[in-house]
């Protein structure tokens, strides 16, 4: 080990160190960071980091690159005596941990301070060290230290995020933190000797980069802020590549290897005294100017005939040698080889733009993540899924194909989507890092409603640090569209109907689904199946009842619209006419050919074509009222199918917010068609998504029909009941139950936020259902529904951390009949346009109350008189809580003034 030259003198005294840090401390600066969009290794966010002055005069601050970021960056330095400017990055380098911030000097009004001198030649073995920072989120750490090594691996962060390499590192036991990045490793004349980049969780060793290419490219910097007389211009910093990544193996590696003995006698002879190695190839990038000349393993003798053993070495050659060829001697086995590459400029393989679609960002991939994945530098790279992508595309992963095109660039994609129209249903196929070696497919669907705004390019400008957008698509492009189509005007007319006055937050259905025999203008079928793997319902309950297969049903053509509200009077003991030709009726497919699924119950096989998996989708930008998740799926219920409209009843953990995208798929038909949130209940546990009819085509719409609805007699205790709903594959499931409580009291604490939870509602509970996860209907043995089988949400606390729970219960349906009613015969309420017809939303009335059940004999405690106690009595005929009067009470009374 070599002790440098610094150690050799006498030590630094304690006075010195205070002279040295008074003239440092004050040139140390807290960055404060927000990383506005995910952009190649690193994700959107905000944190803190160090920094230090290298350039007073010209306000230039020296950080870590993972501080600078590629991206977009908003930041601001504070100072020692909490000043606070706004810094702008102006330089990060593409392979190393540094960057440059720059400030105006002139904004610091009441503070002395000096730049700190940088000196890589003075890092030595053994040097005492002091690290400047904010460590641990402090404003002013001082962490002391010796060098210990100058010839460490470049350390291994992330296996998908930035890393550093073909460079040494410098390592101390300083026991630096989170909040130090960027620090100063300063000796005791004050001058930085290493920048601190990283250090492990598990141990103190604390990672130092090296300075010596920080000072050229800082001197580049004050070069050209000398040029421009106007401000800062865009410097340009030569930096060359070959896509290859070399380690600093010891000559008994590099023997092992195949390194010649006559080669590393030459090699010792050529190199610096006390040279421990050579450099050897570890990889190289596909498509890279190394490809397929550089295998791993191969040991660089010579570069343009010169020994190189040292990574600074050839790295200046290459910054100096772009866009020309360099000749290389390496050995292969034993075997010398000459191979000629041309030097590839670093800033041309580094993106420096990204398109932003519907909160989605994507652009080229770097060359970091390309050395990360093994992949071709360019290739279209997902930043960030956002709503355009959903929970489909995973981060990090690559774009091959979209709308049936290859994409090999990010003005492939473009192209694409320049002739797409809005609620366009398109295929996407990526690829991931993970499972490179398997393509996957998913269904896109472009923003009908508008939540984003149109895509945008942006592009960073150096001369001043922001990142500037413009249009991504061209003026006429069907996607810059004002609007999506209207049901109402057909798929030939793209604008949209006025919405009338007073209408609610939930707005008009806007179509995006052409005829189910018609291709799209883009060339992408509109009727598509998700090609995703579903898993199918996994219970460990008893599944003798269960249906094994998807029924389609096709009612005769007389019957095929079939308003809910037909059935709503129907007496519970009263038998279906013609029970078993009806029966008969339901159990042809859509193509009209008859099947009979031997496993199924008739109220399955009744029920089936009423049935819709509901699938919502919650952008980002509206997750009001604390909405927990960004998708969510459930069954629904068709409880009324006319020409001009189609209602779905399902419950609100499925649907939580009306600004949201919503898609019907439908169990009895295989077609995915949107829906409308047009109805909210504030208290109950229901909502209403209405859908276009005339989407489904003919074929369709005579399959499809609502539900008959039994809200009278209600359910009692011990009653046989048949659960049905779907599974994720849109199999029918059902399975017979008993009710063993037909009037429970709902229940539900406040959350730890303030959120929409059911409340002043009876529900009903079972002896056995499929599950926490599983939503349906109940319905008797002729397929009519009594009740909504519904998911609630509520939030328990386990120590200091609340986790959300869902459990399922009965929904009685009086509860929605008379809503229902009010819907279909347009009673007087809110204007809204549904499928462009006008319709009214009824006003619902409550009480600023919650209720909650009490038993008789403390109701008498609470001062209930005799009198009530005693009416109470005869018309429950037990001592029941005081739940289920008091509730058809209140509703009746507000039902009555709405």
């Amino acid at each position: 080990m070599e002790i440098g030259p610094e150690l050799r003198k006498s030590g630094a005294t304690p006075e010195d160190w205070r002279n040295a840090l008074g003239k440092v401390v004050p040139a140390v600066v807290v960055i404060r960071t927000t990383t506005c969009r995910a952009f190649d290794t690193e994700e959107a966010g905000s944190g803190s980091a160090t920094g230090f002055v290298v350039d007073k005069k010209r306000g230039i601050i020296l950080t870590n690159r993972h501080v600078v970021t590629p991206g977009p960056i908003v930041a601001e330095a504070m100072f020692l005596n909490r000043e606070e400017i706004p810094v702008y990055p102006m330089y990060r380098d593409p392979v190393h941990d540094f960057g440059f911030f720059r400030f105006d000097p002139g904004l610091i009004q009441f503070l002395s301070y000096e730049e700190i001198p940088l000196a890589p030649e003075a890092a030595s073995v053994g040097l005492e060290i002091r690290v400047v920072g904010n460590d641990s989120g402090e404003k002013v750490s001082i962490l002391a230290g010796t060098l210990a090594r100058l010839d460490r691996d470049a350390p291994i962060y992330e296996k998908d995020g930035y890393n550093d390499f073909n460079t040494f590192y410098i390592q101390a036991a300083s026991g630096t933190k989170g909040g130090s990045s960027g620090s100063p490793v300063i000796d005791s004349q004050g001058r930085a000797v290493a920048l601190n980049a990283g250090g492990k969780t598990t141990s103190s060793s604390a990672f130092f980069l090296p300075l010596d290419r920080v000072v050229r490219a800082l001197k580049f910097l004050q070069k050209g802020r000398d040029s421009c007389t106007d401000g800062w211009g865009a410097v340009y910093i030569p930096r060359g590549t070959l896509q290859v990544t070399l380690l600093h193996k010891g000559f008994d590696e590099t023997r092992r290897l195949g390194l010649r003995i006559e080669t590393e006698q030459m090699v010792r002879h050529a190199s610096r005294l006390g040279e421990t190695g050579m450099l050897v190839v570890d990889s190289a990038v596909p498509g890279g100017p190394a490809h397929h000349l550089l295998q791993p393993g191969d040991v660089l003798v010579r570069v343009n005939g010169d020994v190189i053993t040292q990574f600074l070495e050839m790295e200046t050659l290459l910054d100096d040698s772009v866009d020309r060829k360099i000749e290389l001697q390496i050995e292969r086995g034993g075997a010398l080889f000459t191979v000629d590459l041309m030097v590839q400029d670093l800033h041309s393989i580094t993106p420096y733009s990204f398109l932003e679609v519907s909160d989605a960002v994507i652009h080229p991939l770097s060359y970091q993540q390309a050395r990360n994945f093994c992949f071709h530098c360019g290739l279209v790279y997902v930043a960030e899924p956002g709503y355009f992508l959903g929970a489909k595309v995973p981060r990090h992963s690559i774009i091959k194909k979209f709308g049936g095109e290859e994409i090999s660039r990010l003005e492939d994609l473009i192209s694409v989507l320049s002739k797409l129209t809005r609620g366009a249903r398109v295929p996407l196929e990526f690829i991931s890092y993970k499972d490179r070696h398997r393509a996957k497919s998913v269904l896109i669907t472009m923003d009908r409603h508008e939540w984003y705004g149109p895509p945008l390019v942006y592009t960073r400008n150096d001369s001043n640090g922001l990142w500037t957008g413009k249009p991504a698509l061209p003026p006429e492009s069907p996607l810059l569209s004002s609007s999506t189509i209207s049901v109402a005007q057909g798929l030939e007319n793209n604008r949209v109907p006025p919405v009338l006055p007073g209408a609610g937050e939930a707005s008009l259905i806007e179509h995006v689904c052409q005829n189910f025999n018609q291709d799209s203008t883009n060339g992408v079928t509109s009727v598509e199946c998700n090609s995703e793997c579903v898993a199918e319902l996994q219970n460990s309950c008893d599944n003798s009842d269960v249906g094994a297969t998807k029924k389609q049903i096709q009612e005769d053509s007389a019957d095929s619209i079939f308003m809910a509200n037909w059935s709503l009077n129907e007496p519970r003991e009263k038998k279906l006419d013609e029970s078993s030709s009806s029966e008969n009726a339901f159990l042809g497919d859509y193509q009209g050919s008859v099947v009979v699924t031997t496993n199924a119950s008739v109220a399955e096989r009744v029920i089936d074509p009423t049935l819709v998996m509901v699938e919502v989708h919650v952008p980002r930008s509206c997750m009001l009222d604390a909405v927990q998740s960004e998708h969510s799926s459930g069954t629904g219920i068709i409880v009324c199918h006319s020409p001009n409209m189609g209602l779905v009843a399902v419950d609100r953990t499925t649907v939580v917010i009306s600004t949201s995208d919503v898609m019907l798929s439908f169990a009895a038909f295989p077609m995915e068609i949107p829906g409308e949130v047009v109805f909210l209940h504030p208290v109950h546990n229901y909502a209403l998504v209405a859908y276009d009819p005339s989407a489904l085509g003919a074929g369709g719409a005579s399959v499809v029909r609502a539900a008959k609805l039994l809200p009278e007699p209600p359910l009692c205790r011990g009653d046989a009941v048949y659960l049905v709903g779907l599974s994720k594959s849109l199999q029918g499931t059902s399975r017979k139950s008993t009710v063993t409580n037909a009037h429970s009291a709902l229940t539900i604490g406040p959350a730890d936020s303030p959120r929409y939870r059911a409340t002043n509602m009876e529900v009903i509970e079972l002896d056995a259902d499929f599950g926490s996860t599983f939503s349906g209907v109940l319905c008797d043995e002729h397929g009519r529904v009594q009740a909504i089988w519904g998911r609630f949400s509520t939030q328990l606390k386990y120590g200091s951390n609340w986790e959300t729970h869902h459990f399922v219960r009965g929904i009685p349906i009086h509860t929605i009949s008379h809503v229902l009613d009010k819907i279909i015969s347009c009673a007087n309420g809110r204007n809204l346009l549904i499928n462009g017809v006008g319709s009214q939303m009824p006003l619902i009335r409550i009480l600023e109350v919650e209720l909650y059940p009490r038993l008789l004999s403390e109701a008498r405690s609470f001062g209930l008189s005799n009198k009530w106690v005693q009416n109470i009595r005869s018309c429950q005929g037990s001592v029941e809580p005081i739940s289920r009067a008091t509730s058809h009470f209140l509703t009746a009374l507000l039902d009555g003034r709405s």
